[in-house]
């Protein structure tokens, strides 16, 4: 019986991958490779920014942040109910950066001696072997384990930036090359910085902020819609919106759907353009499980871990879950049912 189910599913992840699907990285996607999520950085900007040197009100602000945290409120949440002055915003950017590149850079050390640590390249080259020109990714992530995986396999990755120890902006076809994969991080990244006037550059792999830069990231909360409005995550959203009004598929690994903007356009596509998706992660959100199960997507596959490593299988052609022997929710388990 067993046997049977996987031969379904293997077919249905099939007749969706074939579609040439636009891969959406979530948090998940990095944390399986030791970056910090949510609560970790939550923890770290409580010990880390120091406002002992702001004004009183400043200062409030940034109790009254602290405190929602410590009562369980999640980052995101805590952040958009305590609105933070401009400087408090730019210290948490600042111990963001802090946190999350050291850990960024650990990652790629080890690639260099580990050619099979990024499954995520080995399927951009097995994809590439339809007739496929070019691939997108979109991602809230800052981290650049995408453009780690392509590098592993000698793949041109374009993230909106030229290449080089210093990129500029530049249109995603200012280069000629046979095959490309768009990487559009609509939340930045970190190795965008702008200086004092405003210039934004793309920096390789450093270990400090420069003097004078500011990294090019997107606090959650309210500060994230009100900086998506600038360059240069206008434009990366403005061609990540039209990547997404073009698919016919999407496979999601490790997103959460509470990205609000990326999920909006997703819920959309899989409920009036009948686009089919594929969710593969350790744990489904309430909010994934609301979106495949409200009736709207018709078209859906989405697995995560059980116990005793085993997946739990949630798809369009079965009534409930169904628990199968093996990993099939992380991405090197979930490229055996399409290889």
């Amino acid at each position: 019986m067993s046997e049977e189910i996987l031969d379904k599913v293997s077919k249905q992840a099939q007749d969706y991958y074939k579609n040439t699907p636009v891969i959406i990285l979530g948090s998940g996607a990095s944390a399986a490779f030791g970056m910090s999520g949510m609560w970790k950085l939550a923890q770290h900007l409580m010990d880390n920014v120091d406002a002992a040197d702001l004004s009183e009100s400043e200062q409030t602000s940034w109790h009254m942040f602290c405190e929602k945290l410590r009562d369980g409120i999640d980052l995101e949440t805590a952040l958009h109910d305590v609105q933070l002055p401009q400087e408090l915003t730019k210290r948490v950017v600042y111990e963001t950066w802090k946190l999350l590149s050291p850990e960024d850079i650990t990652v790629f050390e080890k690639s260099l001696n580990d050619t099979s640590l990024f499954p995520l390249g080995r399927l951009l080259k097995h994809m590439f072997r339809s007739t496929a020109k070019e691939l997108n990714i979109i991602t809230p992530n800052y981290d650049r384990l995408a453009e780690y995986a392509c590098e592993q396999e000698n793949i041109h990755h374009y993230s909106g930036f030229s290449h080089g120890y210093r990129g500029h902006s530049v249109k995603k076809d200012y280069l000629s090359c046979a095959r490309q994969v768009n990487i559009w991080k609509v939340h930045g990244s970190l190795g965008w910085f702008t200086n004092s006037n405003g210039v934004i550059t793309s920096l390789s792999n450093i270990n400090e902020i420069p003097d004078g830069l500011t990294p090019l990231i997107v606090t959650p909360g309210i500060e994230k819609y009100r900086s998506t409005h600038k360059e240069p995550y206008k434009t990366i959203i403005h061609e990540s919106d039209d990547v997404m009004d073009k698919a016919t598929t999407y496979l999601c690994v490790g997103f959460g759907f509470n990205d609000e903007h990326i999920q909006t356009k997703l819920v959309n596509r899989c409920a009036n353009n009948g686009a089919s998706v594929i969710i593969i992660t350790y744990e489904l959100t309430d909010a994934t499980k609301s979106f495949i199960s409200n009736g709207s997507t018709k078209k859906y596959l989405a697995i995560e871990a059980s116990e005793n490593n085993k997946s739990k299988i949630y798809s369009s052609l079965f009534d409930g879950p169904i628990e199968v022997d093996g990993d099939y929710w992380s991405l090197s388990g979930f490229m055996n049912l399409i290889m």
